[in-house]
């Protein structure tokens, strides 16, 4: 037997000042947009996410992610910030900000803002100072403009390609209408990155998380966390056809995971300590290894860092032991909690990726041409079992929303509904992230299934949202939701965040099998059934029949 500590002291609760609630909290991630439209839009705002706190807080979240809110033309969905001090109209006011926080926190349920350090929207006031500026002007210097090769610059600086397709570099025409330097966007045109060996750009964001500390936030998920600083000379690179578009699958990328962004990390680690509460930094950070990514949560940088490697282990016992054990030995090492995670809004939905029969790469996205689509029966069973693994692992938990409702992934959106800007910029040949977006279903009859009162879907919604309403799933014992609920309850009152893991022998080599706070927790990850040990039956993702479990089913033992 094995047992793996995990670094949060036995007695920590969510809920305790000064208890580094981080640590243990299950965190729920809301994309605005597809979560409540109150104005009938058919967009959803921060009205509508203050209107089902009530809902969450049944749920048994201990804090919510918000994607980002803040003005923005919205070429990216709001990842292309225009003044990141601000709440964009879509969404509402500062003083409906201010409002949901304080509702937030009067069910003791935190906040984290979404910051978005990487790049702006080119409508920002920086750059638009900078189009109007001279090559090498303080203006430019705030971003990555260079000028280009060949005779007469007509040749971009490198080679680099854009996360979303196509050259990672744009030429820009200078104000005496010549054509002129290139600015570098690692991801759509419309995002120049910052130049982050810029003192006056370190300074801005300072200024900008005080700004939404002083309102009184909890943390921030960083975006793009191990993409701000650049390899001097900004090499040529060219990324593996197969590979996962954030750099997950590449050992060594020029513009992802590189050293310097470990003294950027350091400084807000400094900033967020003259607050209190515990106010905490979550690293999206796409790296190769759990041993790189732990580098991102050391004791004096970030505190939480997306497990991007668990999210992407494949269906299989062995390799889910093999990920969870080295995920708690490395974040354990550096002090850190594992910060467990299945889907967001950058990935295919849990409920249909574990059933892919062809492997997809990040970012690539499913659609109706895609070749090894998912049963959808099976990619529930398998998501319902994942998520109850996950959930009684030791650390933080990331849900997203209406993966509670066990929604799939909206495969047979038509084309001209798609917005992702990974569609456009690769003609097609990949369906980007649209279908884990689509707006949630609230209540299975009225219009937009209770995403609003008009009907308005910035996606528009599938038939099968009707069977997978909340309304439908609230009080039926077998449901999703109710799952959801049974095992964040029994997770917070036996302490399973803050507890240990030791592996115990499963009877089969199909079955991952672990205690956890006097919890024994067996997932079936073969095609046979295998008899139950002793115990009494807390939770099962699937019903038992009698002492044995089913294939695709986690249960909980007392």
């Amino acid at each position: 037997m094995t047992t793996v500590e995990t670094a949060t002291p036995a007695d920590a609760r969510p809920s305790d000042t000064g208890s580094e609630w981080w640590r243990t909290a299950v965190i729920y991630q809301i994309y605005p947009r597809s979560f409540s439209d109150s104005s009938g839009d058919g967009i959803g705002d921060l009205p509508g996410v203050t209107a089902h706190l009530d809902d969450l807080q049944s749920l048994g979240v201990d804090a919510i992610w918000l994607s980002p809110f803040q003005r923005s033309p919205q070429k990216d969905a709001g990842y292309d910030v225009a003044d990141y001090c601000d709440v964009d109209p879509l969404f509402g006011t500062l003083a409906d900000f201010d409002r949901m926080l304080a509702e937030a926190h009067a069910r003791s349920i935190r906040i984290i803002v979404d910051l978005v350090p990487n790049h702006s929207s080119d409508q920002h006031v920086w750059f638009q100072e900078a189009l109007a500026a001279a090559p090498g002007s303080p203006e430019r210097a705030r971003y990555m403009f260079r000028d280009g090769k060949g005779e007469n610059g007509e040749e971009a600086p490198n080679n680099w390609e854009s996360v979303f397709g196509g050259p990672a570099w744009t030429r820009v025409t200078e104000p005496d209408g010549t054509a002129g330097q290139w600015y570098l966007h690692l991801f759509d045109s419309s995002q120049p990155d910052f130049d982050w060996s810029n003192d006056e750009v370190r300074e801005e964001f300072r200024r900008i998380l005080r700004f939404w500390l002083d309102r009184g936030v909890d943390g921030f998920r960083v975006d793009v966390a191990h993409g701000l600083v650049k390899q001097e000379g900004l090499p040529d690179y060219t990324p593996a056809a197969d590979g996962g578009s954030m750099g997950g699958d590449e050992a060594a990328v020029p513009y992802w995971g590189q050293p310097g962004v470990h003294d950027i990390y350091r400084d807000w680690h400094e900033l967020l300590a003259e607050y209190d509460g515990d106010r905490a930094l979550c690293a999206e950070a796409w790296l190769p290894t759990i041993a790189k990514t732990a580098m991102w949560v050391r004791s004096d940088e970030m505190h939480q860092a997306f497990n991007f490697v668990f999210l992407e282990t494949k269906w299989d016992a062995a390799a889910l032991r093999l990920v969870i054990d080295e995920s708690l030995r490395a974040y354990g090492e550096v002090g850190a909690p594992s910060t467990w995670v299945l889907s967001n809004h950058d990935v295919v939905r849990h409920a249909s990726r574990l059933a892919l029969t062809a492997d997809i790469p990040q970012g690539f996205g499913v659609g109706p041409n895609t070749v090894g689509k998912p049963d959808t029966a099976l990619g529930l069973r398998r998501a319902r079992a994942a998520s109850a693994l996950m959930l009684a692992l030791p650390g933080s938990a990331y849900v997203y929303q209406g993966e509670e409702l066990g929604l799939p992934e909206v495969i047979e959106l038509p084309d001209e509904a798609r917005q992702d800007p990974t569609w456009f910029r690769t003609n097609g040949e990949k369906y980007g992230r649209d279908g884990c977006r689509v707006p949630l279903p609230w209540t299975a009859e009225g219009p937009g299934y209770g995403f609003n009162d008009t009907g308005a879907s910035w996606l528009p919604q599938p038939a099968e949202w009707a069977s997978l309403a909340r309304d439908v799933q609230q009080g039926d014992p077998a449901s999703t939701l109710s799952l959801y609920e049974t095992l964040l309850a029994e997770r917070r009152a036996r302490g399973l965040g803050a507890g240990a893991l030791e592996w115990v022998d499963g009877g089969s080599a199909d079955v991952v099998s672990f205690r956890n706070a006097g919890v024994h927790v067996l997932t079936n990850l073969g095609s046979t059934p295998v008899d139950l040990p002793a115990g009494t039956v807390i939770a099962a993702s699937e019903p038992l029949d009698g002492r044995v479990l089913p294939p695709d089913t986690t249960v909980w033992l007392a």
